[in-house]
């Protein structure tokens, strides 16, 4: 039955069947194409957990389109019995299995990003060393922005057998985290009180979140670990600098050396 009920199934095609699916699928393009445009430039616009739930909302709305589509778009070029349905995606899923096997890999994986949501636009999120916030999420892959302002692109399919590691989940909480060495001749207790309040009284800290202050002993010297909460995820990497030059500005007036662990490493070398 397979090419006999194909060759049924495509000879109710028509040029004016073809014409009217080809306007649905430019309209639903263009519809996909506006949303994708519009929506992070109003996000821009908005802070904290609405503009997290703005930018998830693109993908959804692209899926949601994209299977809209099909379904009007179907009925328009083969009669809509079950038999001509069975042939025509049979025969489509078999092409594309063959022909673009990767492909479906990572559209697959991205259909299972969209149910699961391991990430979502506005996420930051670090793949295979690469970390940066997610700017948008495709049918095949993902782009995310890095610091230094590099995009990057992501395909879904690394989801079956990479690590992903997520920020903020979603939410407008990104702990932060400021690293100091210091020479371990000093009052320990001091300087944890001193680096804790220097996190209360930085502008960016988003002070109704927890606060903590950690001390290890460690090769380099005693290293101090400054956790906080900055009040949006984009201003990570100038918190995190504030935090560090409060730290560093308190040992100076406190007379307490900085260390570098590099430096320590050369010298021992």
């Amino acid at each position: 039955m397979g090419d006999f009920g194909i060759k049924d199934a495509l000879s109710s095609i028509t040029s004016e069947a073809l014409l009217e699916a080809l306007a649905v699928i430019v309209a639903a393009s263009l519809l996909i194409l506006m949303v994708q445009k519009a929506v992070p430039v109003l996000a821009a616009k908005l802070s904290g957990k609405p503009r997290l739930y703005l930018l998830a909302s693109v993908p959804l709305f692209r899926l949601l389109v994209i299977v809209l589509t099909i379904i009007v778009v179907v009925p328009i070029l083969v009669e809509p019995s079950f038999e001509n349905m069975i042939a025509i995606f049979g025969a489509l899923g078999l092409a594309l299995g063959f022909a673009f096997k990767d492909y479906a890999n990572s559209l697959i994986a991205g259909i299972v990003t969209l149910y699961e949501m391991p990430y979502r636009p506005g996420d930051w999120i670090e793949v295979n060393g690469r970390y940066g916030e997610v700017r948008s999420i495709g049918t095949r892959a993902a782009e995310i922005v890095t610091l230094d302002d590099t995009v990057i692109v992501i395909p879904h399919s690394l989801l079956w057998n990479t690590l992903l590691a997520n920020g903020n989940d979603g939410t407008d909480n990104l702990m932060c985290v400021a690293e100091v060495f210091l020479d371990p001749n000093h009052d320990v207790g001091r300087m944890l009180g001193l680096f804790r309040d220097a996190i209360f009284a930085c502008p960016l800290t988003k002070t109704y979140q927890p606060v903590l202050v950690t001390v290890a002993a460690r090769e380099a010297g005693m290293c101090y670990r400054l956790k906080a909460y900055p009040l949006e995820p984009r201003e990570q990497a100038r918190f995190i600098s504030d935090l560090t030059a409060r730290a560093a500005e308190i040992c100076g007036d406190e007379g307490v050396p900085m260390v570098s662990y590099p430096y320590l490493q050369a010298q021992k070398a």
